[in-house]
């Protein structure tokens, strides 16, 4: 499938602000069944680019613009060509072991909660098959835990989520890394876009789904919001031992007062023509 995406955050400062800083990961790469036909990234102020890898091998575009300005609109536009490949990740950079992703972080730490859901899910009869443990899991999130964006927020923890039984794909990726962690199995954070099948191309962000490891498999991408393997519809942009590693936006500004930021994602099929 060839997906054709638009992505653009814009603030909005009630003062202006002498100058922020940004870092963004917001450029996919190439690996088998994802090869990237055209992107690009523009900033509204006058300002330099600097592309570099961060340490997972992310591909991360750093500026500073200079105040003082009202608005500041951050944009990627770009052409992605996807293949199938069952959920299976092969070709991608891998700057870690495995291991590393067993690694806690606040936003995955387990609670009694979470610590029991895994205990539960360890004790079926075919736990003791990872492959098919983890497909369980990405089962269960999908069916337990409501699409809600109302409660929750960039900062909330997958303890937190988890007793709301309720969030966005962040919660649910989260909580997914939280119980397969706690299971000894390694897993990281995913942070990309969606091509939805029922036609809706306008969407309020970029998606976020989870890869395992597992052995003689090696990993294995599950979207436990829409309960399926990652297929041609997913388009892989960074990872992170949790949402704060693969933030599509990170940054700080420096003087101004009160800021907004809105969100516009555009995911498509090249060449359909969109339906108003």
């Amino acid at each position: 499938m060839r997906i054709r995406i638009s992505h653009e955050t814009v603030y909005n400062y009630d003062q202006p602000p002498n100058g922020v800083i940004q870092n963004l990961r917001l450029t996919p790469r190439n690996h088998d069944g994802q090869f990237v036909i055209d992107w690009r990234v523009d900033v509204s102020q006058d300002c330099r680019l600097d592309e570099h890898e961060d340490a997972f091998g992310n591909i991360s575009h750093a500026f500073t613009a200079d105040g003082p300005f009202s608005t500041l609109s951050v944009r990627v536009d770009g052409e992605v060509e996807t293949q199938d490949t069952n959920g299976f990740v092969k070709g991608a950079v891998e700057r870690f072991p495995p291991s590393l992703f067993l690694r806690e972080t606040p936003l995955t730490m387990p609670d009694p909660g979470i610590t029991a859901f895994a205990e539960e899910l360890r004790a079926l009869p075919d736990s003791a098959e990872t492959l098919g443990l983890m497909h369980t899991l990405m089962d269960r999130l999908h069916d337990d835990i409501t699409y809600d964006t109302d409660p929750t927020n960039s900062g909330t923890t997958a303890a937190e989520a988890f007793t709301l039984k309720r969030g966005v794909c962040q919660d649910a990726t989260h909580i997914f890394l939280a119980v397969a962690r706690t299971l000894g199995v390694p897993a990281r954070y995913v942070g990309g876009y969606f091509h939805r099948a029922d036609g809706v191309t306008a969407q309020e962000a970029g998606h976020a789904w989870a890869e395992a490891f597992v052995t003689d498999y090696g990993w294995i991408a599950f979207d436990p919001t829409n309960g399926m393997c990652a297929t041609d519809a997913h388009v892989r942009v960074a990872i992170g031992l949790d949402y704060l590693g693969a933030a599509p936006v990170r940054g700080t500004r420096y003087g101004g007062g009160a800021e907004t930021m809105s969100i516009a994602v555009q995911v498509d099929q090249a060449g359909r023509q969109t339906q108003s």
